[in-house]
């Protein structure tokens, strides 16, 4: 077997995911192993798109999403629109995670006033059985 092509049990160990994953992914479009019998044998090409599919689902992009970035790789525009497609989702979910940080920020802050107010409670609750006694 080459270096260009893959068994799945080698994509499996290359990138930290199960068959089932990569099955799910090329049931969704998104990668295009060659069937070799029961066999999927998966190209550079595969590899490529596996790792920017990881890297789109770290992010939060979706997977109709990721599957539309990677159709416009083939464009033969030098890759132009699919980079500004991608710039555009990007800058979207980058809007969305800031929101996030700062609803989770919040959250923080007020679990943490509240944690300081209930402990205050049970120390003077203790001290005054201390002093009780």
């Amino acid at each position: 077997m080459t270096e260009e092509i893959m068994t799945i049990r080698q994509m499996c160990d290359a990138f930290d995911v199960t068959p089932r994953t990569l099955r799910f992914y090329e049931s969704k479009e998104l990668l295009f192993p060659i069937r070799d019998g029961q066999k999927r044998l998966f190209t550079k090409r595969d590899r490529a798109r596996l790792k920017l599919i990881l890297r789109g689902k770290r992010f939060g992009f979706s997977l109709e999403e990721m599957r539309q970035l990677l159709d416009l790789y083939d464009l033969g525009d030098a890759q132009h629109t699919q980079l500004v497609k991608t710039v555009e989702i990007a800058r979207k979910r980058l809007g969305d995670m800031v929101e996030q940080r700062e609803a989770i920020d919040e959250a923080i802050d007020e679990l943490t006033e509240q944690l300081k107010w209930a402990e205050d409670i049970i120390g003077s609750i203790h001290e005054a059985k201390n002093a009780a006694e």
